[in-house]
Parts: C-alpha cells; structure tokens; sequence
C-alpha cells in the first residue's frame, strides 16, 4: 500500500499537503470527495477521520493522520531532506508565525463549513459570503504583507530562499483568494511570493487546476 491523500482539490489545506508531498518526492494516491455532497461525512471516512474533513494522509499502515499543519510537520520529521523549517529556533518561530497567521486566522473563518453556517443561519447570500471572506483575508493579508516586506529574512520565498512551511500556506491561500476575484495586487510582496512559487513544479502541480478533480 502507498500513501493515500484524501481531500478536494479546491481545498487550501489539501493544497498545502499536496504541494509538501511533492516537495518531499512522495508518490500518493489521490482520492477526491465532492464536500458539498457530504461525501466526508459517511461512516467510512468519520472511522478514519471524525472530524469529517480533509485531508487525510493514509500511511503504508494504514494509519491515518489529519490536520495540514500536523501532516507536514510530520512529513518533515520523518522525511527531512529537503527540510520545511529552518535550522535555528528564531527562524523556525518565525517561519510557523506566518504559517499560523494563515492557518489559524484567516482560513479557519473562510472554509466551507462556515460560509455555509453564514448561508444556513443567518441568509448570507453570495455578496454577503464573499464580503465576509474579504474581510478576514484582508485582515490577515495586511499584517502578512507588512512582516514580509520589512523583515530581511524574507527572500524569494517567506524565509530565505527555499520554500518551507509558511509558503505552503501562503500558495495555497492565494489560489484560495482567486476564487473570490479578490484584489491581489494590494500585497506585492506576498504575490511576489507566490508567483516565485508557482514556478516550481511542486507547487504547480499541487495548484487546485490541475487536480484530477477540478471542475
């Protein structure tokens, strides 16, 4: 058995798991669900993942793990050639500070679950989504665009010159941004970033355009 990534291909968390795996030179099968059918909440997959979410990376043993950041911290302890994090402590602070920001700030106001909660209970209708999804990204994207801009240890990428943890994120947020024809020309630093990476064919093929399952 080979690893198994169970996710969508819209998803920002599947992105970055994608694009980490390509970076470790990791072969997976890709397995897609179709989340507005519900399809992650039948008794399969909550038996492997009670959270009902993607992804999920099936080891060889079948063990399952969830939660992005969780898999690529793990991908980078057990592969760590080429590394995700910096050597020293700072850097390493640093590099999870700009991951955080996106994962735990922005992206956790802006999934699904929650644009559909704002539909469901309260008639947010597509306008109303898409302000509020607006919002939380510009609130976050501002500071990130600050931090980068002014600190000398962004270079290419968001610390040095080789991709790691916090560009995950980032890659995966902007594609996620484009969705919503927001205006990324505000933060030049960050799509100076991203289009850094997406020149790299760990990242291009880790894009939700390419996946077997975009639509």
């Amino acid at each position: 058995m080979t690893y198994r990534l169970h996710n969508f291909f819209r998803s920002s968390t599947s992105t970055r798991v994608r694009a980490a795996l390509n970076l470790k030179g990791l072969g997976y099968d890709y397995i897609p669900y179709v989340l507005r059918n519900g399809e992650t909440r039948n008794a399969d997959y909550l038996a492997r993942n009670p959270q009902g979410l993607v992804p999920t990376l099936q080891l060889p043993d079948g063990t399952a793990l969830i939660q992005s950041l969780a898999i690529i911290e793990w991908l980078d302890e057990a592969f760590p050639d080429p590394p995700l994090l910096p050597p020293d402590a700072l850097g390493r602070a640093r590099v999870r500070g700009l991951a955080n920001m996106i994962a735990c700030e922005a992206h956790p106001l802006n999934n699904l679950r929650v644009l559909f909660r704002l539909r469901d209970q309260f008639g947010a209708d597509e306008a109303a989504q898409r302000a509020w999804f607006t919002h939380w990204v510009t609130e976050t994207f501002d500071a990130l665009e600050a931090m980068l801009a002014r600190d000398p240890a962004t270079g290419r990428f968001c610390h040095g010159d080789t991709p790691g943890l916090a560009d995950l994120c980032l890659y995966a947020q902007v594609w996620n941004n484009r969705r919503f024809d927001m205006p990324l020309d505000t933060w030049p630093t960050i799509m100076r970033v991203f289009e850094a990476l997406d020149t790299l064919p760990a990242f291009q093929d880790a894009a939700p355009p390419r996946q077997p399952d975009a639509a």
